[in-house]
């Protein structure tokens, strides 16, 4: 399995942006699908964006979509998700992913999060 560690998560207020980044050890990393994904408190863990092995499909949730960016960089064993015009509904804590097939993914590896607060 390939191991993920995600960073750039913090406070912003609504309208701003954070650019969150995940590390994937290893050199499989082209290998795989990456995928973002978000848990608010007292709710389910839902999907957010995925990108394929060579960054040229992606997908994303309907309530992020024209807001937020998932790109990768293959040579940097990096995924990130840039998100810009940020609401309070957008806080949670991310989650980055490895996996397999596409378009229709699953995700069996897990990074340890990223807290993200947007305040109103």
């Amino acid at each position: 399995q390939v191991q993920l560690v995600e960073s750039g998560g913090g406070l912003v207020q609504a309208g701003g942006s954070l650019r969150l980044s995940c590390a994937a050890s290893g050199r499989t990393f082209r290998l795989y699908v990456m995928g973002w994904f978000r848990q608010a408190p007292g709710k389910e863990r839902e999907f957010v964006a995925r990108i394929n092995w060579g960054g040229s499909g992606t997908y994303y949730a309907d309530n992020v979509k024209g807001r937020f960016t998932i790109s990768r960089d293959n040579d940097k064993n990096t995924v990130y998700l840039q998100m810009n015009s940020l609401k309070p509904d957008d806080t949670a804590v991310y989650y980055c992913a490895a996996g397999s097939g596409w378009p229709t993914a699953r995700f069996d590896s897990w990074g340890q999060g990223t807290q993200v607060t947007v305040s109103s």
